[in-house]
């Protein structure tokens, strides 16, 4: 499956263009703030429906009433439509099928990597948990719906212990039930995630670095998986009197993280710059793959600016691992950029 072109209408800086792309590596190029950016979110949306970076209505141009993306790809077409008039609504159509959301099956697979996700080793616990969900929700039917179930569980019972002891405690036991019995669930879904990590993990980093060595993904949380509801609900009931104090809760899959190993040490302690760099490579060749399998369909790869954050080494890894799959990358030196590949690339340049 690939993206064959793609129609912008009042999409974020476009106000309405066209482009073609090819089957292999799409090279987007132009300066700073001619809308790289922007396309690569617009092949996003026609793919998976929403934005990894932004809300709905922010997409819009300035000041437009509705905007529209149009699709052709080799398995038919489709569309995604937003108007703001008289209330904000988003529809698609997928080969003539109008539809008002998109369940996963009518989504396309589609891996990202921007600047960000280099800070993956070294950034918050937030990003690592965001890197396994998102996973999990392209590769998990009922995932999407199960992690905004536990967000709106503990956004209602963060509100209520805000409300102090008096009423917050002889209301809580449902919510701390509710939210224990979806984090379990969220739990044991990323631990599966992280055994299916492990699995070539070493292999696929010694083609990607170029050196022999051992990586292990663990998941890092207070309660084993198998046990995780029982547990977490007995913390949040001996945890009430800190979380009132806090106004938030200290307990739960939201405060868990993913753990990675290079040679038997923590790798976001002794990991040198190159190294982690293979790390959160190896993380989104894994992403791919892992993609590929579950789905029975071929992703498309999104990158934005990250070759001029790599080496020549790793850039030249990288490329090999690029070849089955449609690629779209951002740029601006198209010229560098094309250079690391050995076959032909589609240039698609911005002048604006």
């Amino acid at each position: 499956m690939s993206l064959l072109s793609l129609r912008l209408q009042h999409f974020r800086s476009y106000d309405d263009a066209d482009f073609v792309f090819e089957s292999g590596v799409n090279i987007i190029a132009g300066r700073n703030g001619s809308g790289k950016t922007n396309l690569l979110e617009a092949v996003l949306v026609i793919a998976r429906g929403q934005s990894y970076r932004a809300k709905d209505v922010e997409l819009l141009s300035y000041e437009a009433e509705w905007a529209r993306l149009d699709g052709e790809l080799t398995d038919g077409s489709r569309t995604v439509k937003y108007q703001t008039l008289p209330l904000f609504k988003k529809s698609f159509d997928i080969g003539g099928q109008p539809l008002s959301r998109l369940s996963l099956q009518k989504t396309l697979p589609v891996v990202v990597f921007e600047p960000n996700h280099l800070m993956l080793l070294h950034g918050s616990p937030d990003l690592r948990r965001s890197y396994l969900d998102d996973v999990l929700e392209q590769t998990v039917p009922g995932y999407g719906g199960l992690r905004r179930n536990y967000r709106r569980v503990l956004a209602q019972r963060n509100a209520l212990l805000k409300k102090g002891m008096a009423i917050a405690v002889p209301q809580m036991f449902p919510w701390d039930v509710r939210l224990s019995e979806l984090g379990g669930q969220i739990a044991r879904q990323r631990q599966s995630l992280i055994e299916k990590l492990q699995a070539d993990a070493s292999t696929l980093y010694e083609g990607l670095a170029g050196v022999t060595a051992t990586v292990d993904f663990d998941y890092d949380s207070q309660w084993h998986a198998e046990h995780y509801e029982s547990l977490m609900l007995r913390k949040l009931e001996s945890n009430i009197e800190t979380d009132i104090q806090r106004g938030f809760t200290t307990a739960g899959p939201h405060r868990d993280d993913m753990f990675v190993r290079l040679n038997g040490q923590p790798a976001n302690i002794t990991a040198s710059r190159g190294e982690t760099r293979s790390i959160v490579l190896l993380c989104k060749v894994l992403e791919l793959r892992l993609l590929e399998s579950s789905r029975q369909q071929t992703p498309l790869l999104l990158l934005d600016d990250v070759f001029s954050e790599l080496d020549t080494t790793r850039r030249h890894a990288l490329t090999g691992f690029l070849e089955p799959y449609q690629t779209f990358l951002t740029t601006t030196d198209a010229d560098m950029l094309a250079k690391d590949f050995s076959g032909s690339v589609n240039l698609v340049a911005l002048t604006t």
